[in-house]
């Protein structure tokens, strides 16, 4: 007998856990383990007001971003309609199935405006980094690559043997790795400070 699937689907309650069907090997589970939002709220405090409605939680919204960054949605509009479809996307953003999606404008206005002015991007990049060099996963040691798009222009007749050396010195490879020292030293640092003002 063939079967059929034409029962209703309004169900009251579901029983499971976004925890549960989220693969172990999703790649915003290996992301999930490196970031650190402690002290962003402090942070942006000062970019925000202290009258009116309650605003959206900024590690919700930078949390969104990066899914756009490290999965290609470049659309906030698009975005925001796949964080409302996808599973992985809600339990990675910290919301429940029945949570409303932040409306699209609302990154633009923050993105632009106080995201910007406070450099929240740059206080979340280094406290990654900072959970990258304790995992030991950076080492500063490496060499970078810039990975400009270049028009190419691999004509035949236009190529001069002298032409090899117009790549530069590196010095913004060394540069990169210079700043990846400094931060390390710094990060070392406050370490440092932290433990004295703890004692």
């Amino acid at each position: 007998m063939m079967g059929s699937n034409d029962k209703s689907q309004d169900e009251l309650f579901y029983s499971f856990k976004l925890d549960d069907v989220v693969p172990e090997d999703h790649l915003l589970r290996h992301i999930d383990r490196f970031l650190d939002f402690a002290g962003l709220r402090e942070h942006l405090a000062p970019f925000y007001s202290h009258t009116g409605r309650p605003s959206i939680d900024p590690e919700l919204m930078i949390r969104m971003l990066l899914i756009g960054y490290c999965l290609g949605i470049r659309s906030e509009r698009q975005l925001c309609e796949e964080v409302k479809l996808n599973l992985a996307y809600r339990w990675f953003c910290k919301l429940s199935i029945s949570d409303p999606v932040p409306d699209h404008s609302t990154f633009s206005k923050n993105r632009h405006g106080r995201f910007r002015e406070s450099e929240a991007f740059r206080f979340v990049f280094e406290k990654v980094l900072k959970s990258c060099i304790e995992a030991q996963l950076i080492g500063g040691e490496g060499f970078a690559v810039d990975a400009s798009v270049v028009k190419a222009d691999a004509s035949r007749q236009r190529h001069h043997e002298d032409d090899d050396d117009d790549w530069g010195d590196g010095s913004r490879a060394i540069a990169g790795m210079n700043y990846l020292r400094q931060l390390r030293d710094r990060i070392s640092g406050l370490d440092a400070q932290e433990d004295r003002f703890a004692l």
